[in-house]
């Protein structure tokens, strides 16, 4: 089971993690939605499209844009549609 810790929370835990360029994405119905805010932040990559970003709240604290996904994602990448990988600090294991 992959889990992505921060600040002591577990942001997200799954067992059906797809695994693109070493960074795990975790599916969208494993995400603690309650540490999740949107941001105004994107990025586009060649073959993926344009990332859109999260900011991580946790006791008080924020980790700006630590989390990311693509909600609209090349044909190349639409197993990760949705799905949100971590960055930042943020601990993923497996």
């Amino acid at each position: 089971m992959a889990k992505a810790i921060w600040n002591g929370a577990v942001l997200a835990e799954s067992n059906n993690c797809e695994i693109v360029e070493g960074n795990y994405y975790f599916p969208p119905d494993s995400i603690n939605q309650q540490y999740f805010k949107e941001s105004n932040t994107h990025t586009n990559c060649f073959w993926k499209g344009e990332a859109s970003y999260y900011t991580i709240e946790v006791e008080g604290k924020e980790n700006q844009d630590a989390a990311w996904y693509y909600p609209r994602p090349q044909a190349k990448a639409k197993n990760i549609q949705d799905y949100v990988a971590f960055w930042r600090g943020v601990e993923v294991s497996a």
